[in-house]
This record gives C-alpha cells, sequence and structure tokens, in this order.
C-alpha cells in the first residue's frame, strides 16, 4: 500500500464526501435559520404585546390621574364647606354666649346683685 493513499479516506466505508458534507452543513444552517426566524416571529408577537399593554397601561394610568384630580377637587371643596360651617358654628356659639350673658347680666341686676363682684383691693407693694 502506497503512503499517500492512507491519506486519502474518500473511499472509506462511513466517511462521508466533501459533497455530503456540505450538503449536511447546508441542511444545518437552514434548520437554524428557520429556528432564528421563528424565534424573531415570536419576539415580535411578544413585543406587539407589550406596546398593546403599555398603550393600556398608558389609557388607564390617565384615566386615573383625571379621576384623582377630580377626588382632591371635590376634597378641597368639602375641607373648604367644613371650614364654612365651623366658622359659622364658632359665630353663632359667640353670639348665643353673648345673649346669656346679658340675660344674666339683667337677672342679676333685677335681684340687686352685683354683676361683677368687687375685687379686694390689692395691696400696694413697697
Amino acid at each position: 500500500m502506497n503512503s499517500s493513499d492512507i491519506e486519502n479516506t474518500d473511499d472509506w466505508l462511513g466517511c462521508p464526501t466533501p459533497l455530503e458534507t456540505c450538503r449536511h452543513q447546508l441542511a444545518l444552517y437552514e434548520n437554524e435559520f428557520e429556528e432564528l426566524n421563528l424565534q424573531l416571529r415570536q419576539a415580535r408577537e411578544q413585543i406587539f404585546k407589550l406596546v398593546e399593554m403599555h398603550a393600556s397601561a398608558a389609557t388607564a394610568r390617565d384615566q386615573l390621574r383625571t379621576e384623582l384630580a377630580a377626588a382632591k377637587s371635590e376634597a378641597a371643596n368639602a375641607n373648604r364647606r367644613a371650614t364654612d360651617i365651623e366658622t359659622k358654628s364658632n359665630w353663632e356659639l359667640m353670639a348665643k354666649n353673648k345673649h346669656i350673658s346679658e340675660l344674666n347680666e339683667r337677672i342679676m341686676a333685677m335681684q340687686g346683685k352685683s354683676v361683677f363682684p368687687k375685687s379686694p383691693d390689692p395691696t400696694p407693694l413697697n
């Protein structure tokens, strides 16, 4: 056997020829290309869904912001009304207290009592 024939393995059984090797590599590339296209399509669908979800969330956010602004305005109005009611009731109470004091003064004057009892004279400090 010639030593150059040992290096040439193209005719051995079970060894692919260069053309078979190229076809096999081409089939691997085609499968990889199909898989990458499938992954790309799935990624695009997911991105589209995420864009839809973002748009939906943005719409809900804007609606909630509007509702929050309305609720803040309503709370401010209620606080203003409560303050007005409290102020009015305080004025009414003061007016009633004044009226009661005036009536008390009249009663005491009719009874001959001094409205303001005399307080003892303070002793001068030397």
